[in-house]
C-alpha cells in the first residue's frame, strides 16, 4: 500500500533541498527515471529536467520554502496535495495543488496547478 503522506512529504522535501547531490538522491529514490513534471509555467522530463526546474525556482525565490497545506488524498496510483511557497513562519503568497501519478510507489508524473500567484511572482 502506498503511503500518500510519505509521497507528499518527500515531494516537498525535494523542492526544499538546496544541496544538488542530496536533491538528486531524493529524485532517484522517489521518482521514476522517466518522470515528467508540468505546470502552467514550466515542464521538465527525467531527473535532469526536474532537478533543473527545482534549482530555477530556488534561485528565483531564495528565501522561500515549500510546505504542505492540508492533508494529501489519493487512490490507487494517484495522489493529490496542496502546497504553499513563502518565507519561513509567514503566510505563503504562492499556493498550488499538484496531482501525482505513481508507478510502483514512485512518482512517474506531476501535473501542477497554481492556485494563487501574486503579480510579479
Amino acid at each position: 500500500m502506498t503511503d500518500i503522506n510519505k509521497i507528499a512529504r518527500s515531494y516537498i522535501d525535494l523542492w526544499n533541498e538546496r544541496t544538488p547531490s542530496r536533491r538528486r538522491e531524493i529524485l532517484s529514490q522517489n521518482w521514476t527515471s522517466d518522470a515528467r513534471y508540468i505546470d502552467p509555467l514550466m515542464s521538465g522530463d527525467g531527473h535532469d529536467g526536474v532537478d533543473a526546474l527545482i534549482a530555477g525556482v530556488q534561485q528565483k525565490f531564495p528565501d522561500f520554502r515549500f510546505r504542505l497545506i492540508g492533508e494529501p488524498s489519493g487512490f490507487g496510483d494517484h495522489v493529490r496535495f496542496s502546497w504553499g511557497l513563502g518565507p519561513d513562519g509567514g503566510d505563503s503568497p504562492i499556493k498550488g495543488t499538484d496531482f501525482a501519478v505513481l508507478s510502483d510507489g514512485r512518482i512517474r508524473s506531476i501535473t501542477g496547478f497554481l492556485d494563487q500567484v501574486p503579480a510579479g511572482a
